[in-house]
């Protein structure tokens, strides 16, 4: 029998509507960051939205999912892509760590192309912090072009 790993996934509010589509995908291949899950099974026990700068959400939400199971708070790749990236990326990795025990990792999806583009373009990424960040979901330009 396969381990199961119990995760929950936490998105940016600016996309509250998203059905989820990329992640899931992105899930069921185990690509982007999840690709630590290959050989594993995975079970989601959330996926919800922050509640808009500054995360409101943020400690009702991982509280629940930490009652259903989940082992791993994925903090969604839109929390990284988006114009501007999450302010409170950091502080909510930590914020998790540090109450609730869990790993916490940076992303789901892989990064689109057109995404790793423009944070090119604008610079975005450019500090040791965001290159750590962004290393989960980078891949290469094939899968990256998948995601667009």
């Amino acid at each position: 029998m396969k381990e199961t790993k119990k995760i929950g996934i936490l998105i940016c509010d600016r996309y509250r509507r998203c059905a989820g589509g990329k992640c899931f995908r992105s899930l069921k291949n185990r690509e982007g960051a999840f690709s630590k899950y290959k050989g594993m099974e995975v079970e989601v026990v959330g996926y919800t939205s922050c509640d808009g700068c500054p995360g409101g959400n943020m400690e009702y939400a991982v509280d629940e999912m930490k009652a259903n199971g989940a082992e791993v708070i994925h903090l969604a790749t839109g929390l990284v892509v988006g114009y501007p990236p999450c302010p409170h990326i950091v502080y909510f990795h930590d914020f998790i760590k540090a109450k609730y025990g869990l790993e916490v990792v940076y992303g789901t999806h892989p990064i689109p192309e057109k995404y790793l583009q423009m944070h090119e373009k604008l610079e975005t990424w450019n500090s040791d912090e965001w290159q750590a960040i962004i290393q989960p979901t980078l891949n290469d330009e094939k899968m990256r072009l998948a995601y667009n």
